[in-house]
């Protein structure tokens, strides 16, 4: 019944809230005026701030526990705690802040302990990310971006057997709003046979789904799959910045390197596995002919329930509709069930050779485009790599994303008589190379 459009909280923002309704209760790492970093929730227009709470004795048992790991301004011991703390916390919040709470006047006394989500209010990363994980699991972007290069053969005779992914550089992830610095790097123009110099001229975004990792496994031991779901901790949105010319030149033979690695974005709430519990839904079947995962990828419960609702936005802003106060320009609007494999399959596949997952790691689904045009994910697929320019309400167009561009990414899960829960946005503006 907490997921029910009738459960309400004593926050008024917080009733029919798009994003931060009772329901959701994302976590995140947050600062005001300079103060040092700490646990928040998010709340309607409100953060609840987990420290101040802590110290005015609003927690006990499981749930203290819990608030206590989330100290320190990074939630990678709260992630290890796993799905009982989680559930003890969300508990503990639901009695506190929903309606007819019989703490609400101790909370609006003390003050500090819920704050304004307010400009002055900034977001910050919401754990050290030890390791960063891109996979490539959005089938239709793979047969798109593959139609481009290989017309004949548009998917590689694996992509159906193994979840395809690399390793991307946790070092440059930033919280939504941090600028995006136009890259520069080797290039191979057309119809030459050296590269050049110089910045980046074909630069895009990715829109994805952000997988967070809770509790890890021993260096050695593999995460069966039918356990995997246990050590997903929550989701996020996730734009993989890709400067495609420099990509096309790099990625033979060994992948992605500098064409991503200079910077990635997500936004700064974690939305927890509980809060999509309405959302989930059975994997989506394989197209006939298709192979049957490989038995350390196949669970009949992960199948029946381990895919995800999520609507899926990309908005672009330029300078020039800003001056003209034009409103953003939707790119897609897409689905995170046309991920081809689940997240525990993800995790199952990344531990399998005993390779050891951290707290605080995070996954990257890939590119979720859809079957339609009007639900790419990129680009590059939009404009068929430069060839079919987007023409936008102020007058101009786009192949790719030019200074001042700013892109962003919104994420929304509904389902009749459950509260519409959201991910917050993820924004990033493109600032010239240096």
């Amino acid at each position: 019944m907490t997921q029910s459009t009738s459960t309400r909280s004593w926050i008024a923002s917080a009733n029919g809230h798009s994003d931060f309704p009772l329901q959701n209760l994302p976590m995140g790492i947050f600062s005001i005026d300079g103060s040092a970093p700490r646990s928040g929730v998010a709340i309607g227009d409100a953060i609840f701030d987990l420290e101040a709470g802590l110290a005015a004795g609003l927690f006990e048992g499981q749930a203290k526990a819990a608030v206590e790991a989330s100290l320190g301004g990074a939630l990678n011991a709260y992630f290890a705690l796993g799905r009982s703390a989680r559930v003890a916390l969300r508990e503990r919040l639901l009695e506190l802040l929903g309606e007819g709470s019989t703490l609400r006047g101790k909370i609006e006394a003390q003050g500090a302990t819920l704050l304004p989500l307010a400009a002055d209010c900034q977001l910050h990363l919401p754990a050290k990310i030890g390791d960063y994980t891109d996979f490539y699991v959005g089938i239709e972007h793979a047969k798109n971006v593959g139609k481009l290069f290989r017309p004949d053969n548009p998917l590689l005779p694996n992509y159906k057997y193994v979840p395809i992914g690399y390793h991307g550089r946790a070092s440059t992830i930033r919280a939504s709003g941090a600028e995006v610095r136009r890259p520069k790097g080797q290039t191979l123009p057309a119809g030459q046979t050296e590269p050049t110099f110089g910045p980046c001229a074909r630069l895009d975004y990715e829109l994805e789904l952000g997988i967070w990792i809770g509790q890890g496994n021993d260096m050695g031991d593999a995460i069966p799959v039918s356990e995997a779901g246990e050590h997903i901790a929550g989701f996020c949105l996730l734009n993989d910045w890709s400067a495609r010319d420099i990509q096309a030149w790099e990625y033979q033979p060994l992948g992605p390197f500098l064409s991503k690695s200079f910077i990635t974005s997500i936004s700064p709430w974690v939305v927890t596995a509980e809060a999509l519990e309405p959302f989930r839904r059975a994997q989506p079947a394989r197209p006939e002919g298709d192979p049957q995962p490989l038995a350390y990828l196949l669970d009949p419960k992960d199948q029946a329930n381990g895919a995800l609702d999520i609507e899926l936005e990309v908005l672009l802003l330029t300078e020039s509709m800003r001056k003209q106060n034009l409103p953003a320009h939707r790119l897609g609007l897409s689905n995170s069930l046309n991920m081809y494999w689940t997240a525990a399959q993800l995790v199952a596949h990344h531990s399998v050779n005993g390779c050891q997952l951290q707290s605080g790691d995070l996954f990257g689904s890939g590119t979720l485009s859809g079957p339609d045009r009007s639900q790419l994910g990129s680009l590059l697929e939009i404009t068929e790599g430069g060839k079919l320019p987007i023409e936008l309400a102020s007058g101009e167009e786009r192949k790719f994303l030019e200074d001042g561009d700013e892109i962003i990414l919104r994420a929304r899960c509904t389902r009749e008589g459950y509260a519409s829960i959201g991910f917050g946005e993820c924004r990033g503006k493109v600032v010239a190379a240096r």
